[in-house]
């Protein structure tokens, strides 16, 4: 999109899992509901640019089925998105199919979120996720983009070799 706005929520300059005001990416497998995923969580540089890199084997054994890279909105000015039209983020792969999740105030089972999906191909690529893309999944909520309250980067959803860099990641107004 050639005129936007955009609010960087992470950039990766930080050079470490920090996300600046955010506060830190973490992983999540579903090794916390019994399932046997494996993933790892890493600081990388992929075709000169910093990015942040997940990657590991997402098994549907055992009622599983995901790996993620997990961003809690620490700060408050970033819970609230409704100025914006959607998420915009850079993303280098391994020509996977890979899910963002959103989740705001009011979901509280693990896995309630809002999703949108993308492909990451082997060359940095930027996507626009509007907001109205996101589908509510184990939830009848509607997205509230003023009241978010975690980003998710995820492998789910079958059994494949997940390696996704993210290069940055932010909220984008279109003018």
């Amino acid at each position: 999109m050639a005129d936007e706005t955009v609010m960087i929520i992470d950039d990766r300059s930080s050079g470490g899992y920090s996300a600046g005001e955010a506060g830190s990416w973490r992983l999540v497998t579903d090794n916390v509901m019994g399932g046997v995923s494996a993933g790892r969580l890493s600081v990388a540089e992929i075709d000169g640019r910093r990015c942040l890199r997940l990657h590991g084997k997402v098994s549907t054994e055992n009622s599983g089925g995901f790996i993620q890279a997990a961003l809690d909105l620490d700060a408050t000015q970033l819970r609230n998105a409704s100025a914006y039209d959607g998420v915009v983020i850079d993303v280098y792969g391994n020509n996977e199919s890979y899910n963002l999740h959103l989740r705001q105030d009011g979901l509280w089972l693990p896995w309630q979120a809002f999703r949108a999906t993308f492909t990451a191909s082997r060359q940095w690529q930027t996507h626009y996720l509007p907001f109205t893309e996101f589908q509510p999944h184990a939830t009848r909520a509607v997205l509230k983009p003023d009241r978010l309250r975690r980003m998710g980067l995820v492998a789910i959803g079958r059994a494949f070799a997940a390696d996704i860099c993210l290069g940055r990641i932010g909220y984008y107004r279109s003018q």
